[in-house]
């Protein structure tokens, strides 16, 4: 069996008459993780609705493994103040069994929590409520749409390294949005540049050389990426 849980062909879509996406091919295979770098207005979102099937494409076709499982962690929940939800109680409408939640809050640290209203969550509380929720059920393919925005710095370095735990524990693939380039270039096996139509895509390295990319983010970007050979060179270094 092809180790491709899912792909597009020539993938477009048009919404109220204007093209927001333009013949994009794109596969994921398993364990793999993608992210997703690209401006403002660049189709991310649209894409990911695409792939979790959120949005139909105008044209091109999609294809998933028969089965797959998919979690999805959003760019923003909106939460009613006046209508009440408990972390458990949003835990249980993704599980009836018990001993499915039980284990889910254990894991992700939610134990403390499980009795507090969703509204009254930090930043970073809130996003392990929605990733817990994401990965119940063991799901073959983790989506994230930059569910780390908004986020002072270590909490995101915090959500990043529980993203990779999830990877190394489910043996799940994990496609994620995100603006934290410094966290893509560190953290992916792949790197998809995305304007519309994809840019470039490949390793962090050979993505951060390519000049469609220094196009749409600007040489500002040289410190992270500055960042990402250094720490690799450090590695290096140390195994050496």
């Amino acid at each position: 069996m092809s180790s491709i849980l899912m792909s597009t062909k020539g993938v477009g879509l048009r919404l109220d008459g204007r093209e927001v996406l333009h013949d994009v091919s794109f596969s994921i295979s398993e364990a793999e993780i993608v992210t997703i770098v690209g401006p403002n207005g660049s189709g991310k979102s649209s894409f990911l609705k695409i792939l979790i099937g959120a949005l139909k494409p105008s044209q091109g076709r999609m294809q998933r493994r028969v089965g797959l499982r998919i979690g999805y962690v959003p760019q923003r929940l909106q939460l009613d103040h006046i209508f009440p939800m408990t972390v458990l109680r949003f835990l249980k409408l993704g599980s009836a069994k018990p001993a499915e939640i039980a284990e889910i809050v254990e894991r992700f640290g939610l134990v403390q929590i499980t009795g507090q209203q969703l509204s009254s969550l930090s930043g970073g509380q809130l996003q392990r409520v929605l990733l817990a929720n994401a990965m119940n059920g063991a799901p073959d393919l983790l989506v994230l749409d930059e569910a780390a925005q908004g986020l002072d710095q270590p909490a995101v370095a915090g959500f990043y390294r529980l993203i990779e735990r999830m990877r190394r524990e489910f043996g799940c693939a994990v496609l994620m949005v995100s603006h934290d380039l410094h966290v893509v270039m560190s953290a992916s096996d792949r790197v998809i540049c995305l304007n519309r139509h994809i840019c470039c895509e490949g390793s962090p390295t050979i993505v951060s050389e390519a000049p469609e990319y220094r196009e749409l983010f600007g040489y500002g970007t040289e410190g992270a990426l500055a960042l990402y050979r250094h720490e690799h060179d450090h590695e290096g270094h140390e195994h050496g």
